[in-house]
């Protein structure tokens, strides 16, 4: 038992040391040029909090990214959408590295999904691996950076998760090499009074900036319940991007009544984003606001709702200092300092009654002529008055100026006179509310149809028709035409695109054989790289099929020549 004892010991006093050794390891930078940041973590963004860190690329693709430390390739994905093509690699210290955007992946990492997309015929793949399958070594180029993806210019979005709870960490931990000597910076300041009917709207405070850290509003005289919201950026010294801020507090005469910091936090967080900033102003003005408070019924991993909630009570003939303190990674602090002086506090007016109340505990459905409207519990933060009216074959959902957990389900059923060509054309679609009235223009909506229905559980506000999508997807061959040698040619490119609801998929072929093309949706092509098999024929038969989402489908056939290699 002693010897027994001695050894459990032993073991956990070795993996103690394991774990030691291994944290001492710096981590090698996933880049090997300057990094200059162009989004930071826990960044507020328009529809998440942004998980890593976006580093710069000079406006370039292709420079080798390095996986940080030893590690085992667990998971390849390849998508037109989203992180694009991407690579996650598990650590032994219990994390996992996620390289994002990338325009390759290194060669022993790209025959091997390759591999596995001609064995699947799909462009679009996922390949979780077994640990100790495919391992990597510290500083190793596992591939090169790119625009993939839902990506808006070349930059590596980069990583790093807890691998047991799969939520994401702030990788500016890992203390690599990026200069930041500037405060955060204030662009503007707003008060909120809690009335009968929730807050009020913003009312902006003017400041005065006393030096570099310090801004100072006037004297205050306030009764009642009121909160604040800021709007502010950071910098790095070698980034001219507007990122976020790592930490930000509300303090009133010393206490703490507000605070969150970005360490980590969970994907789940992403749906709440709304319900941190002033929603109203950035639907009416664009422009996003941060909360420094929290009013709605929410919880989020980096402000549980147990803390302090930032709704300060100011009560007659007292007196209070008011101080919010945003801070970034490397401590550089930014303060805006001010004095209350409590007053009686004069209700508002009475909130006039809702026209259409809807609570947030309650299932609701509004049936019409030709439409259902199916609004589930808690689709909601809070009870609203929502207005929805049908007019002839029109569904118009009013504004609504708070935000939404989910989308509502809408259902309209299909005309019987149809026939099925007709029926199948069919599409839900959305007045784009981006446009002026005079040039809207109809966005596909995505819609499943079930027997006599079309449905979709994505609407949001707006004025919703059925539409028919009869127009098939365009195909345009870009450095080939027909009869063409290609012999000296290392790709074959070719243009896909589909006017209103988008391409479904494709398949491709030469000679009946299924290729593998490329598919980048941002400039609609389709590349096939001609290495990837090597054909017996001089003559090679291609041939394209390509389908929208409501099933038109567009053929393209050509005949190419390239000479067999010797």
């Amino acid at each position: 038992m002693i010897q027994s004892i001695k050894r459990n010991f032993s073991l956990s006093l070795v993996a103690i040391l394991s774990s030691f050794l291994h944290a001492q390891d710096a981590p090698t930078p996933p880049l090997d040029i300057p990094l200059k940041l162009s989004g930071t973590f826990g960044e507020f963004r328009p529809t998440h909090f942004h998980a890593g860190l976006d580093i710069k690329t000079q406006g370039k693709e292709g420079f080798k990214v390095s996986s940080i430390k030893a590690g085992s390739v667990c998971r390849i994905k390849v998508a037109t959408t989203g992180y694009g093509k991407c690579l996650y690699i598990q650590h032994a210290d219990g994390t996992t590295s996620v390289y994002a955007h990338l325009k390759k992946f290194a060669p022993k990492i790209e025959s091997f999904i390759k591999a596995y997309q001609y064995e699947k015929e799909t462009f679009l793949t996922q390949k979780f691996l077994k640990i100790g399958e495919m391992t990597v070594e510290q500083g190793e180029v596992i591939g090169y950076s790119g625009n993939t993806g839902g990506s808006l210019g070349p930059h590596l979005h980069f990583e790093i998760r807890d691998t047991k709870a799969e939520t994401p960490l702030n990788p500016l931990q890992l203390r690599f090499e990026i200069p930041d000597s500037i405060r955060p910076i204030v662009q503007g300041f707003y008060r909120y009074k809690k009335e009968e009917n929730g807050l009020s709207k913003k009312t902006q405070l003017p400041l005065e900036r006393i030096n570099d850290s310090v801004y100072q509003a006037d004297l205050q005289l306030l009764g009642g319940t009121h909160a604040f919201g800021i709007r502010l950026f950071d910098r790095q010294d070698l980034s001219y991007n507007r990122n976020g801020i790592y930490k930000a507090v509300v303090k009133v005469n010393g206490e703490e009544k507000f605070s969150y910091t970005f360490d980590k936090i969970d994907f789940r967080d992403g749906k709440k984003i709304d319900a941190l900033i002033d929603y109203l102003t950035y639907r009416e003005e664009r422009i996003r606001i941060q909360k420094l408070f929290r009013d709605l019924d929410v919880d989020y991993s980096f402000l549980p709702k147990t803390a302090p909630d930032g709704l300060v009570n100011f009560e007659k003939d007292r007196a209070y200092q008011i101080e919010i303190v945003v801070e970034d990674y490397t401590h550089n602090k930014t303060y805006i300092s001010f004095y209350v002086e409590g007053k009686e506090d004069f209700r508002s007016a009475p909130v006039a009654a809702m026209q259409n109340p809807i609570a947030i505990d309650k299932d609701y459905l509004f049936a019409f002529e030709q439409h259902e409207v199916y609004v589930p519990k808690n689709t909601f933060y809070q009870s609203i008055d929502l207005v929805i009216n049908e007019k002839k074959d029109t569904l118009i959902i009013e504004e609504i100026p708070f935000p939404q957990r989910k989308g509502f389900e809408l259902s309209v059923a299909i005309p019987k006179a149809l026939d099925s060509i007709e029926r199948q054309q069919l599409s839900l679609a959305v007045y784009d509310p981006k446009e002026e009235k005079e040039e809207q223009q109809l966005l596909y909506v995505w819609t499943t149809k079930k027997d006599s229905i079309l449905q979709t559980k994505y609407a949001y506000a707006g004025q919703y028709v059925l539409t028919k999508d009869s127009l098939a997807p365009t195909i345009k061959p870009l450095n080939f035409k027909d009869q063409q040698w290609m012999s000296n040619y290392k790709f074959l490119e070719v243009e896909v695109d589909d006017e209103f609801s988008g391409i479904k998929s494709y398949r491709a072929t030469i000679n009946g054989q299924w290729i593998l093309m490329e598919h980048e949706l941002k400039d609609k092509t389709l590349i096939y790289n001609f290495a990837d098999i090597e054909f017996d024929q001089t003559q090679l038969n291609f041939e394209l099929e390509v389908e929208d989402q409501v099933g038109n489908t567009s053929v393209f056939n050509a005949t190419i020549f390239r000479k067999q290699s010797k």
